[in-house]
């Protein structure tokens, strides 16, 4: 998503690029991106050279949007998980310690957005950038 998000062009980014550029396989790619479009954050950009772009503005995806693609939820552990009834429940404190955490996983998962990642890869880059002529 954040090769995607950098691009920002309208002709979209290329599977073949963002497979070199993360050095991952395509066909690993193949399964990331079926998810992505599945869940409605990219699209394919019609045209002789079909590549993908965003769906949206990158401030308006979260990485709660993103995590969701691939799994439904965030679940620290099972006996919190609501398909998951357990008989001491009601009356472990250790259960809502866990639903807490979980509460602020998935609170802190939903400030993040991918425009937060672009501002910071930027920061990123220009600090390593900034090194490097120093150097």
């Amino acid at each position: 998503m954040l090769e995607i998000a950098l691009a920002g062009n309208e002709s979209g980014v290329l599977q073949k690029d963002i497979a070199v550029n993360q050095d991952i396989s395509l066909k690993y790619l193949d399964h990331i991106i079926n998810s992505l479009k599945v869940a409605g954050l990219i699209a394919n950009v019609r045209g002789k050279k079909s590549g993908y772009k965003l769906t949206r503005d990158p401030s308006l995806i979260t990485m709660h949007d993103i995590h969701n693609a691939f799994e439904h939820g965030i679940c620290v552990i099972d006996c919190i998980d609501h398909n998951i009834i357990c008989e001491r429940g009601n009356a472990c404190a250790v259960k809502h310690f866990w639903q807490n955490l979980n509460d602020r996983i998935v609170d802190y998962f939903i400030s993040v957005t991918l425009k937060d990642l672009i501002d910071k890869h930027m920061m990123m880059y220009d600090e390593s950038h900034d090194q490097s002529t120093n150097n």
